[in-house]
């Protein structure tokens, strides 16, 4: 962070928020290293460090994109993917961190073949019908992801337990739509039952 922010106070704010810790259980609870996950302050944090792999990467070798930890690199051949990954993993590596395992992996786009999940999506390569005179188009197509979609169902569940019979309706339907929205608020549920 001192590389690319001068600014005494603002670093000494950064430094209070990295050591406050989380709680957790009514404990709180300090990190060692990095920022909580899924804490307010991680993703800028992530895109600070990452923003050296960015610079790096501007030079070529496919298509980088990215969304704070999570990227997808897009080439045209299998051996442009695979020094693509080759690069992708030796800068990671020269910013101490690695890709992970069960997360990376090469995909070959084709009509009617397997696709990849990337920010709670499903993408595929579809060809459109072609109805009535008009020419098929190949397009890259997305819906939500099954995890994402599960996610979804668990949490309308969560909203709509019988436990929650009990309270007014307005407030079920206020915090479902704060969930459908995806508003912050959402974190935990605004209305309980005690």
């Amino acid at each position: 962070m001192e590389e690319r922010i001068c600014d005494q106070p603002v670093l000494k704010l950064l430094r209070a928020m990295l050591r406050a810790g989380v709680m957790e259980d009514g404990q709180v609870r300090r990190t060692v290293a990095g920022t909580p996950q899924g804490g307010v302050f991680s993703p800028a944090m992530c895109n600070v460090y990452l923003h050296r792999l960015d610079r790096a990467w501007d030079d070529g070798g496919g298509v980088l994109v990215r969304f704070a930890d999570d990227l997808v690199v897009m080439c045209w051949s299998r051996s442009q993917a695979e020094a693509a990954l080759e690069r992708l993993t030796a800068l990671l590596a020269d910013l101490g961190l690695e890709p992970k395992a069960a997360k990376t992996r090469i995909v070959h786009l084709e009509e009617g073949g397997g696709g990849f999940d990337f920010l709670g999506f499903h993408h595929r390569l579809v060809r459109s019908p072609g109805r009535n005179g008009t020419r098929q188009v190949t397009f890259l197509a997305r819906w939500p992801a099954d995890k994402a979609m599960q996610h979804a169902r668990d949490r309308i569940r969560e909203l709509t337990r019988r436990s929650r019979l009990l309270l007014a309706p307005e407030w079920v339907v206020e915090d479902l739509n704060r969930f459908l929205r995806g508003s912050p608020g959402d974190a935990s549920l605004l209305h309980d039952v005690a």
